[in-house]
């Protein structure tokens, strides 16, 4: 990327923050846009670089926000209005962009989405192993204090300080509202712990005690591993993150192009309420069509 785009890009990264990395990776002249040129595409809809002007930055920032919203990366065929369009395909698609002054753009579309999030209370071997395992899988780990409340989004909590902090741990997991949180104990202890903390029948449920899956684990590493496993679980039945909804698209009542609405769309107030426009071209021509 270059220097700003990546800048921006890593800030995001470290916020874990959802985005759209924009390429340009075929550009026909006359088009603005070069190949190598990249932006970043926000779940607001906003974007930071450049892939083009404004009537490709439509097509691209509607097209990102839908490979933003399950999609997947996606090849963007961007052209003028009565080129040849050759047909869609798995993770291809193509626009016919009525505005587009004249040249074809190949835009890339990667959707950029945070590891889950696993944060560990305990310095137990079982807690090491299990961070060392977790990372291996790509997740993002953090150790946490006794009682310190999850970091926002935190897919999971596993307390495994074995007697210390456990109790105060599990409480601000349950406040964080995490959705899996796992307690490294036996039975009885487990039961115990929550009867400690007064917890009704709907919390305890939410606390998995024992922790793991049951494969006979005996080691402080096999332990973690059923841990992990039953994390994976849980994060694959219940996205940790979902990208922000979606914005509100509209129709350009002139050139009948998708439009996704920001505050910097064009649009104009009718009698028959809101519109919006791709670009002021289209909704300068309309205009003048009303006062005409």
């Amino acid at each position: 990327m270059t220097g700003t785009v990546s800048a921006r890009a890593l800030e995001l990264a470290r916020r874990r923050v959802p985005f759209v990395h924009a390429r340009v990776v075929r550009a026909q002249a006359p088009a603005s846009a070069h190949p190598g040129d990249e932006a970043i595409v926000h779940g607001d809809g906003t974007i930071d670089g450049f892939v083009g002007g404004q009537c490709a930055e439509g097509s691209v920032r509607t097209a990102a926000l839908g490979a933003l919203h399950g999609g997947g990366p996606l090849l963007l065929r961007v052209l003028p209005a009565g080129e040849d369009a050759f047909p869609d395909a798995p993770g291809a698609q193509v626009v016919v962009n009525p505005c587009l002054s004249g040249g074809a753009l190949e835009i890339f579309l990667e959707p950029v989405l945070p590891p889950p999030l696993v944060e560990v209370a305990g310095d137990t071997p079982i807690a090491e192993a299990f961070l060392t395992l977790a990372q291996v899988l790509g997740y993002a780990t953090a150790r946490s204090l006794p009682g310190g409340r999850p970091a926002e989004h935190t897919a999971a909590v596993v307390v495994a300080g074995q007697g210390h902090g456990d109790a105060e741990s599990v409480r601000a997991a349950l406040d964080a509202d995490v959705p899996y949180i796992a307690l490294v104990a036996s039975r009885r202890r487990g039961s115990a712990l929550f009867d400690e903390l007064g917890l009704d029948e709907r919390e305890k449920a939410r606390v998995h005690s024992p922790a793991g899956l049951d494969i006979g684990a005996r080691t402080a590493p096999e332990i973690a591993l059923s841990i992990l496993a039953e994390v994976v679980e849980a994060v694959r039945a219940r996205p940790p993150m979902p990208p922000p909804a979606p914005p509100v698209e509209a129709v350009d009542p002139v050139c009948g192009m998708t439009v996704t609405v920001t505050p910097g769309t064009p649009h104009l107030t009718t009698d028959d309420g809101e519109l919006w426009f791709c670009g002021t071209g289209c909704r300068d021509r309309f205009a003048a069509g009303l006062v005409g």
